[in-house]
């Protein structure tokens, strides 16, 4: 792939979307509503970009799996509460997934299961990348949430440097463990935090939030993650919210919360 100059792209993204069909957006579209990552468009929902100003923070927010087949909306609403100036923040909606009826992101959801494969994280990484050079961010803050966490605990540690403060929500950071605790089938094509974790550098950020009450990702697997990142010296916590579950509903104010005191530095 030839290198485009100003374009940040690390080699694991590079390797990530070798193979893969090239893909345009849409003619005449705006990187505020599609932006190409590694061959894949992915929609994308902005806010705060008129008045970013110089060198602005990037927040970009990646929702779950949605396995009950519904639209990719409420990552949307979390997006826009973030946005001030010197903050641009966008939604973006993961290959397969579509934000609204005619709006759907290039790839496969696979079913909506075992879809966190090189490829899908390939193109979620390439297209921060984008985004990062598109508006010279001088940090980029991830939110994800369940799935999308899964995305940004494999991302930290396979392309280091790319984001720089990772909030996991209702993150299943070791993906074949929650899997056999589950008593489910195990997911052969996924890749998992757990697996990167040794490759996170000590210069990202991280925080771990999970509900107390989630019967679906439980709290032993963030912070059992956190726990392995400490230990190298990564700064990484792990904040518990007592009466919330998995979904982001009962986890949002927790989020914002972690992000603000990450934007107010």
């Amino acid at each position: 792939m030839a290198r485009r100059p100003g374009l940040w792209l690390p080699a694991a993204l590079v390797a990530a979307s070798a193979g893969l069909a090239h893909a345009a957006c849409p003619p005449d579209s705006r990187i505020a509503d599609w932006v190409l990552g590694a061959g894949r468009c992915l929609a994308a929902s902005t806010f705060g970009a008129e008045q970013a100003g110089d060198r602005p923070v990037l927040v970009v927010v990646v929702h779950g799996d949605i396995s009950d087949g519904g639209l990719a909306t409420y990552h949307v609403a979390f997006a826009r509460r973030l946005a001030r100036r010197g903050v641009v923040a966008v939604a973006l909606t993961r290959p397969g997934y579509a934000f609204e009826p005619g709006r759907v992101s290039q790839g496969s959801t696979l079913g909506r299961q075992d879809n966190y494969t090189a490829g899908n994280i390939g193109a979620v990484g390439a297209a921060i990348a984008e985004l990062r050079r598109h508006y010279r961010a001088r940090q980029v803050v991830y939110v994800g949430h369940s799935g999308g966490a899964a995305i940004g605990g494999v991302l930290i540690g396979k392309s280091p440097g790319l984001i720089d403060v990772a909030v996991l929500v209702s993150c299943p950071c070791d993906v074949t463990r929650w899997r056999r605790e589950r008593w489910r089938d195990r997911w052969r094509y996924s890749e998992s935090p757990s697996h990167y974790a040794a490759r996170v550098p000590r210069a990202t950020a991280l925080v771990a939030i999970t509900g107390r009450r989630d019967g679906n990702t439980a709290q032993r697997l963030a912070e059992d993650y956190v726990g392995r990142l400490a230990r190298r010296g990564v700064p990484a916590r792990f904040i518990s919210v007592a009466g919330a579950g998995h979904g982001f509903s009962g986890l949002a104010a927790a989020t914002a919360a972690a992000v603000e005191a990450r934007l107010a530095r």
